[in-house]
């Protein structure tokens, strides 16, 4: 039985692209690469979520991830990830 994958979208819209979300897609696609994941990870940009004043946004399968940094982007990445390393 295969598991689905992760899937991540992240806010492009301009306010969150501009406020940091420019970075978290660097952040992400580094830690993917980083830790093998790229094939048990989708990763994929979102027009807009419409909720700009809480941005950057994030969404984790159906979680969403509100005022994300460059800071706490790494934490929520091992938060949702952390166990499919190594499978």
């Amino acid at each position: 039985m295969t598991l689905a994958k992760k899937e991540i979208k992240i806010c492009m819209g301009s306010s969150c692209f501009s406020r940091g979300n420019r970075l978290t897609l660097q952040v992400i696609q580094t830690y993917l690469k980083e830790h093998h994941l790229e094939d048990e990870v989708i990763l994929k940009g979102n027009h807009c979520f419409e909720d700009c004043n809480d941005g950057p946004l994030l969404l984790i399968g159906s979680k969403v991830y509100k005022q994300v940094t460059g800071d706490s982007i790494l934490e929520i990445l091992e938060a949702e990830l952390g166990g499919l390393k190594g499978e």
